[in-house]
């Protein structure tokens, strides 16, 4: 079985880092993956260093009948089985290629829990009879596809996974190994809570740092971290100096070493007002970190209330602030949550998302044949 994956985005997320376990992981259980790249993204980098075929190509946009056409070739050239198209963009080029001939079936990833939008071309490009599946990243968003395709049959759910080997915590064990702790200062008598998301709206992190303050004006001893870049940066800091936080809300910017400094956090909170699945999370879970999170959309899939992590309502940081700190006035509720998500994460591991996408690779391959 070959298997072309497209791939348009120009950065790397959380989406990126799921194709990348899923080519790893469908090539141990014996498919040829190819990969159609944006030229000079940097999903065309990592696939270079580890010796994956691309084609490099525009995506210049939706309509893009150059990379449509440009992918047709490909398919037709080197025998591929399968398009999988994995985000907006590609599923635009890669309907655009049936529509100009391309006859090989197609299967699409779908990680946002919002409902596509109405317009004539949205709802052409979901219900093109070459799309086979629209593999959904969690049970909400198979709920939201279902009941806005013409076949509703078509949506299924698989699960994005992570690597359950990605964190060693031996070295955390000690507190003055942990790597926020010292090279920011924080005394070991506070607790670290924290957030490795890009800073983008539906993230909402303008909810965890009023839960933060909260959290201050309990006189708790916290410190908080927020984790990465994005869009809100500017606008989040200051809103920071706006409540008077800057002691207790540190600002990293891009981190590499995300394996080495997620172990670092107590307390992993997560107040999205929107969410696909939020692999982070299951991340939070292997680095040891307790979860406090919003119910938003796939959340509550991994993060079971008082099994595996804490939930409240979206945009709720008074109700967030009072599950945080039931963690850090309950040793016992700790331990209990990290053991809970440490069994829960098992059920998300990359090796399970590549075995059920092979599963429907195949059924439509089948299907096909009859």
């Amino acid at each position: 079985m070959k298997v072309l994956h497209l791939s348009s985005e120009k950065g790397w997320r959380g989406g990126e880092q799921q194709i990348a376990y899923l080519i790893k992981e469908l090539t141990k259980l014996g498919l040829e993956n190819y990969v159609a790249v944006r030229k000079g993204s940097s999903f065309e980098t990592f696939c270079i260093k580890n010796h994956i075929p691309i084609f490099s190509l525009p995506f210049v946009n939706s309509l893009d009948i150059r990379t449509a056409l440009a992918i047709k070739k490909v398919s037709q050239q080197n025998g591929i089985s399968i398009i999988h198209m994995h985000n907006p963009n590609s599923h635009s080029v890669g309907v655009l290629s049936a529509f100009l001939g391309n006859k090989v079936p197609l299967i699409l990833s779908r990680r946002v829990d919002f409902v596509p939008k109405k317009s004539w071309f949205t709802k052409w490009k979901y219900n093109h009879p070459s799309i086979k599946r629209i593999l959904c990243v969690s049970d909400k968003i198979n709920t939201i596809m279902r009941a806005y395709l013409n076949n509703p049959d078509k949506s299924v759910t698989v699960h994005s996974g992570v690597d359950l080997d990605k964190f060693n915590n031996d070295k955390f064990n000690n507190a003055t190994n942990n790597k926020l702790r010292s090279e920011f200062n924080i005394s070991s008598d506070f607790w670290i809570i924290g957030n490795s998301s890009a800073l983008e709206a539906h993230k909402d992190y303008y909810t965890f740092i009023r839960t933060i303050g909260v959290l201050v004006s309990k006189k708790l001893p916290i410190h908080s971290f927020i984790i990465g870049t994005g869009s809100q940066e500017a606008s989040l800091k200051a809103y920071v100096a706006e409540l008077a936080l800057e002691q207790h809300i540190t600002f990293t910017g891009f981190r590499n070493d995300i394996v080495d400094i997620l172990p670092s956090l107590d307390i992993f909170l997560m107040t999205s007002s929107e969410e696909g699945l939020g692999t982070s999370v299951l991340d939070a879970f292997l680095s040891k970190a307790v979860v406090v999170a919003t119910r938003a959309g796939g959340i509550p899939e991994m993060v079971v209330h008082e099994q595996s992590g804490l939930l409240a309502a979206v945009g709720d940081s008074e109700a967030l602030a009072s599950e945080v700190e039931r963690v850090i006035k309950s040793p016992q509720l700790k331990d209990q949550l990290i053991l809970g998500a440490l069994n829960k994460v098992k059920d998300f591991s990359k090796e399970a998302t590549a075995a059920n996408t092979l599963t429907i690779y195949t059924e439509v391959l089948s299907e096909q044949q009859l």
